[in-house]
């Protein structure tokens, strides 16, 4: 047997154990990423596995292919509109809240560790940064559903802040090395990277939609690849010319998933796969290059830093940068728990290494013990604190769809198919008398392995499978139909959006100008008082449920609710 097969079956054992680890998260309330490690230290030179893995050039490649793959998904996942709404919130404590960050750590740890400035600055830009994947695992694992506001601002800034992260760290590093002569230097070359890095992001992914909607091939899933290409073209690109190819990618992902090309949803799956492969890849290596018995030796120091990384320093950042934008106190304090650490310090940790800088090795050591605290404290008790805080809001309540097949061909449609329950409002109703607006058609239904063709007259029977064509952005009202009897289908919204808007992108016409915001005209639905939390304003088979309001009394998030299908 050549070396080469025996790396590739500890690989696959590896990746497998990992996987099927999730399995003891789910039971045992263990945060994922925490479980990966562990596998990686059980399987590493001081564990039961015996690996002697210290290459740190092919940890450092892994863990580059790694950072790109999930900055990409991150970009794919990001909603424009979402991000247009927050997107001065959510930047501010995207840039200069990992600025803030960096240099509380920095400050604090340089006097702790007696070392320079620019080395604590170094260690405060590895650890700086949220981690999405960390953050909505957890999330999700509790069944936990956020504000609107709050959660669409922690999803852009942990998406968006990794690459102030790059910067920072490898500006460090550059500066340690003597590359760059001083601060203004080093102003200047973050500059470039930034720069650099949005245009070549927005130019390449301008350019792989183009290509997505002109150019059919000959299989589905070559359209994965495609985009995958983009990704790592947009990095090289932006790295040669000399800006930040991480930026790069998250930008050109979020051009790509902002689009409607085809195998969109294909696409997305494709990456979310490839994410949670880095992601398992780095906190599995991280594992693997770790030793417990250095770890022993320093974790007073580790302890004491993630301490103030996690109560000082990252609510301080948090604080500064929500505050001016009316946050309540109860959102800044979960978003201040939220600073989940998870892949990207990984990367970033190994950098040092690689670079040859003095003390890398313990350095190294003091970030895999913060991110191992992060993720199992944080990532233990983000949904208590979320309950305690009462930042959450009522899950949205879904129907039970089974497929759903975006077209090929560059068209402006879904076909969606779902599975009818008998308690489904659409159970033992006409099509006729479904409601269905113009935008949508039943185009097929398969009764007990049998087509049965849709007319007016035909009743929709439990069990049956009915595919509908419609236009995307009447799908949450076709959910409506198909969800269970009883229930309420539910549409988070901002306050911001204008009535405008509300028509454009829901279908859904209110008496007024257009150009008044939803969270204003609701308040002009009550008499002579402002909104408060839980008010209900019906509209017809309308019904809007006040979530959160401003300080004007003005609805700030709202959730809009629809009646019953008469029968």
């Amino acid at each position: 047997m050549f070396p080469v097969d025996g790396n590739i079956l500890v690989l696959g054992i590896l990746l497998l154990f990992a996987t099927l680890s999730s399995r003891v998260s789910a039971r045992f309330g263990v945060p994922l990423l925490v479980v990966f490690v562990l596998v990686g230290m059980a399987a590493g030179s001081e564990g039961v596995g015996g690996i002697d893995f210290t290459d740190y050039t092919l940890a450092h490649a892994i863990g580059t292919f790694a950072l790109i793959v999930i900055l990409f998904d991150g970009g794919l996942q990001t909603s424009l509109r979402s991000l247009r709404r927050n997107a001065a919130a959510a930047g501010t404590l995207a840039t200069v809240g990992v600025v803030l960050t960096t240099v509380a750590v920095g400050v604090i740890s340089s006097y702790l560790l007696g070392v320079p400035l620019i080395y604590g600055l170094l260690f405060g830009s590895i650890v700086g940064s949220t981690d999405a994947a960390a953050v909505f695992t957890a999330l999700r694992s509790g069944g936990l559903h956020l504000r609107p506001r709050l959660a669409a601002t922690l999803e852009i800034e942990s998406g968006s802040n990794d690459p102030m992260a790059v910067l920072l760290t490898v500006g460090c590093l550059e500066y340690i090395q003597g590359k760059l002569a001083g601060p203004g230097q080093l102003t200047v070359f973050l500059l470039q990277q930034v720069s650099v890095g949005l245009f070549v992001g927005w130019a390449m992914g301008r350019i792989a939609v183009a290509l997505l909607q002109r150019v059919r091939l000959s299989a589905a899933g070559l359209y994965p690849m495609m985009t995958l290409g983009a990704a790592l073209l947009s990095f090289g690109v932006a790295a040669m010319a000399g800006g930040s190819g991480f930026l790069a990618v998250y930008v050109t992902g979020i051009v790509i998933g902002n689009r409607r090309i085809v195998f969109l949803r294909g696409i997305r799956l494709f990456h979310d796969g490839t994410a949670w492969l880095g992601q398992i890849a780095m906190f599995v290596v991280l594992g693997l290059l770790s030793f417990p018995s250095q770890i022993h030796e320093s974790w007073d120091v580790g302890l004491l830093l993630a301490v103030i990384l996690v109560f000082v320093a990252r609510p301080l950042a948090v604080f500064a940068c929500l505050l001016p934008f009316r946050y309540d106190w109860r959102e800044i304090l979960f978003a201040s728990w939220a600073g989940l650490k998870g892949a990207v310090p990984i990367v970033l940790g190994i950098y040092p290494l690689f670079f040859g800088i003095d003390d890398a090795n313990a350095l190294f050591h003091l970030v895999f013990f913060v991110v191992l605290v992060s993720v199992a404290v944080q990532g233990w008790s983000l949904g208590v604190v979320a309950r305690a805080l009462g930042v959450t809001v009522d899950a949205p309540i879904t129907p039970p769809v089974t497929v759903e097949v975006t077209s090929l061909q560059q068209v402006d449609a879904d076909i969606v198919s779902y599975l009818v329950t008998p308690d489904a409002r659409a159970a033992n109703q006409r099509l006729d008398k479904l409601g269905l607006t113009p935008d949508m058609v039943v185009a097929m239904i398969v009764r007990e392995g049998e087509l049965v063709v849709p007319r007016g007259e035909t009743t929709i029977l439990p069990g049956d499978h009915v595919f509908v064509t419609l236009r995307p952005n009447a799908r949450w009202l076709l959910d409506h139909v198909f969800a269970r009897q009883g229930s309420a289908i539910s549409e988070a919204l901002p306050g911001r959006i204008s009535l405008a808007e509300l028509k454009a992108t829901y279908g859904l016409s209110l008496p007024g100008d257009p150009a008044t915001l939803l969270g204003t005209f609701l308040r002009g639905q009550v008499e002579n008082r402002a909104l408060v939390r839980g008010d209900e304003i019906n509209l017809g088979l309308l019904r809007f449920v006040v979530l959160d309001v401003d300080g004007r009394g003005d609805a700030r998030d709202v959730r809009l609710e629809l009646g019953t299908l008469e029968r």
